[in-house]
């Protein structure tokens, strides 16, 4: 019978068995979801490697071929659903190779030389962040137009504008719905904030001091479409786990708009408001009571918001106290920002789907304007007259009831100033919503490019 203290053999070393269990947690999933990243990385790295001037080579140009042309063969087991990685490869790093060695034998052996699986996994994160990033600025850019169109739709619908969640000014159903919008659009900011600080290969760091090997970094960061490399070694490996979370401060502040959409789309679609009708086929029922029709979604998106704010603090409070160099602590920081990422893309995706299908009541919108609403706007108009303004506040705050025939329509109309009511720029809003996905083609493009000249097959791989 074996003993449990006998090591279980692992490509480096025998391990223990369940330190082996504690130590590769859910790795063998999660990295599924790096394998395609893993074998373009390694693509890149072995065709270095046949181009590095050295003697004997350490590759020549036909063994790099039959590398690449395994590891697209790879790409189409992941594609399949047919590869996998066992608790006794650890991830997908020691799996691709793995896997190669089976097919090519002794040459499989060989993909690692120069690198290690600190700067492959770095490099593997970058390339999913870059493609997720993409993804998710498309869905960002796709309710953002949808919000749009809404506001448009429905731009001379009166709507109380509220502070402290009080009867506060006129406003429109136009000028609620593009005010989100536009927070998408500036968020969007942030994702190509990230994205920039992310467009650096790491690739050629090794283990965070480099390798005694006259490897050409700059090549490897453009056969993947990197902007560039890293320069100082150290710094690729230091910033791992940082990178991830500037990715969640992102999908946080993304998050954040959602929520409180969500919320204003909870409250003024209840019954005492009635502003707005939810699309059923996205409400949920109750067990019990045949009437309901809940809004669930929202409310996920709301928590999840909280979700994806805690996901961003736990990454920097891993980080905060690490010493320099790689720590086995930043393996946890994949989960965290995979997830991140995951739940931010669906609650897009889901809040899309709302904003196309919400359905708005005029008459319960203007049934609630009272006179206070009007308020400012009269003060405001007697100053326009020649009073000072505190005279006017006075004035008005003692005679609401000369306010009771205000019309809302007039009221909108009025503002006509930019961004006001009756001033808002739906073909600014539009032009940003290109721009936005205009970006999001180009660079699309440009990896998709870069990858199929690697592979020497048009990528994405069939």
């Amino acid at each position: 019978m074996k003993k449990k203290t006998d090591g279980q053999k692992t490509i480096v070393g025998k391990i223990h068995p369940d330190v082996l269990s504690f130590t590769v947690g859910k790795d063998p999933v999660l990295d599924l979801e790096l394998a395609v990243w893993d074998c373009l990385g390694t693509a890149a790295h072995v065709t270095m490697l046949s181009k590095m001037r050295v003697k004997p080579a350490v590759l020549r140009t036909e063994e790099r071929n039959r590398v690449v042309e395994a590891l697209v063969d790879v790409m189409r087991e992941v594609k399949a659903g047919k590869f996998t990685i066992t608790e006794s490869d650890q991830d997908v790093h020691l799996a691709v190779e793995r896997r190669l060695t089976e097919r090519l034998g002794e040459l499989g052996r060989k993909v690692h030389t120069g690198r290690s699986r600190n700067d492959q996994v770095a490099v593997d994160i970058r390339l999913h962040v870059r493609d997720q990033l993409l993804g998710m600025a498309e869905e960002v850019a796709a309710l953002a137009e949808g919000l749009v169109r809404f506001g448009r739709r429905h731009v001379k619908v009166p709507m109380v504008g509220r502070t402290h969640l009080q009867p506060a000014m006129p406003s429109s159903v136009g000028l609620w719905a593009t005010a989100y919008a536009e927070t998408l659009l500036d968020d969007l900011l942030l994702v190509g904030a990230a994205y920039t600080y992310n467009d650096r290969c790491p690739l050629g760091s090794a283990a965070g001091y480099g390798v005694p090997l006259p490897i050409d970094r700059a090549l490897t960061a453009k056969l993947l479409g990197f902007s560039a490399p890293h320069h100082n070694v150290f710094h690729a490996s230091n910033v791992r786990g940082k990178n991830e979370a500037v990715v969640l401060a992102a999908c946080g502040q993304l998050m954040l708009s959602l929520s409180r959409l969500a919320e204003d789309l909870i409250l003024f679609s209840m019954p005492e408001f009635g502003y707005f009708v939810l699309p059923p086929e996205l409400c949920t029922g109750s067990s019990i009571m045949p009437q309901k029709y809940n809004p669930d979604v929202l409310e996920l998106i709301r928590a999840k918001a909280s979700t994806v704010l805690g996901y961003g603090t736990a990454a920097n409070t891993i980080l905060k106290a690490l010493p320099g160099g790689y720590n086995r602590d930043l393996q946890e920081t994949k989960e965290l920002y995979m997830e991140g990422l995951r739940v931010t893309r669906s609650s897009l995706r889901i809040m899309a789907l709302m904003a196309d299908a919400l359905a708005v009541r005029p008459e319960r919108l203007r049934a609630g304007f009272t006179p206070g609403v009007f308020a400012t706007d009269r003060a405001l108009e007697l100053v326009a007259g020649g009073m000072p303004f505190r005279d006017a506040y006075q004035h008005v705050r003692t005679h609401l009831d000369e306010l009771a025939a205000a019309d809302p329509d007039q009221a909108l109309a009025l503002k006509a100033h930019l961004g006001g009511t009756a001033g808002l720029d739906f073909d600014g809003y539009r032009a940003r919503i290109s721009d936005a996905r205009r970006w999001t083609r180009e660079r699309r493009k440009r990896s998709s490019a870069a990858f199929s000249a690697l592979l020497g097959v048009t990528f994405p791989v069939a």
